[in-house]
């Protein structure tokens, strides 16, 4: 509504494309309820000065739900209410699926999709409450295609979309819209040295058309720009930004 400060919080806000989004958020007026298991905000992104008092560190472990749902409880009762969630904490591991620890498995499955779930738990009484909201769940190009070495992450992030359908189809009557955003290659100050690799880089250039990978900023924009519109008829889809890599091969 017009003249009326919202609330968004953002789940692994303090590096990397977390950090960057709460500080685009920011930027287009929301107070930013900054969620990452050191509750320090973003830490390694420069945060402006006008921007510091929109932006309120708060301490949430995504694999405890408890603390998730204590985090956005605080968050909503220190600002009045919560009308969107950025779930972007996750985590990556790779290795042989001959030999991939199950464990280690289980536990990129735990954080990137039982993680986002919960939080979209915690999330729902108080969208509801708001007369409705958006979840903007962060996945994956990987969700759709087969990478050697990955399939825990790309199972990982193809249970974000099939969450964000579901949960966009069951709470629609309550106002609250869910979206899958799925960047591509997006380079990070987490990823900066993988990225920059000599043979990785060829690679990149040959399959985006633009021959680069993506900028954090370019995400969060896409991001702070779905949070920042009122688009009630968007809801239920998964939305790649990935340079074209996708319809380029």
């Amino acid at each position: 509504m017009p003249g009326v400060t919202r609330t968004v919080a953002v789940t692994g806000a303090s590096r990397g494309l977390g950090a960057e989004m709460a500080i685009e958020l920011a930027r287009r007026g929301l107070i930013v309820g900054c969620l990452s298991r050191k509750g320090a905000g973003p830490e390694e992104s420069p945060v402006p000065d006008a921007l510091a008092d929109q932006l309120i560190p708060m301490v949430c472990d995504i694999n405890d739900p408890g603390s998730i749902r204590a985090a956005l409880d605080a968050l909503a009762e220190r600002t009045g209410s919560l009308n969107a969630l950025v779930n972007n904490a996750g985590i990556h591991d790779e290795g042989r699926s001959e030999s991939f620890d199950l464990d280690a498995f289980a536990a990129v499955l735990r954080t990137n999709a039982v993680g986002t779930f919960s939080a979209c738990q915690a999330a729902y009484p108080h969208l509801a409450a708001a007369g409705g909201g958006l979840i903007v769940n962060i996945g994956s190009h990987y969700d759709k295609i087969g990478v050697k070495y990955t399939a825990a992450y790309c199972a990982s992030k193809a249970a974000v979309g099939a969450i964000t359908r579901c949960l966009a189809v069951e709470w629609a009557r309550k106002g609250i819209r869910v979206v899958d955003v799925a960047p591509g290659f997006t380079l990070t100050n987490l990823n900066r040295a993988h990225m920059e690799n000599e043979k990785f880089r060829a690679f990149i250039k040959r399959a985006i058309p633009r021959g680069a990978p993506g900028e954090a900023w370019e995400v969060a924009r896409f991001v702070a720009t779905l949070v920042a519109e009122d688009i009630p008829f968007l809801t239920g889809e998964t939305l790649y930004i990935d340079g074209g890599q996708a319809v380029a091969n």
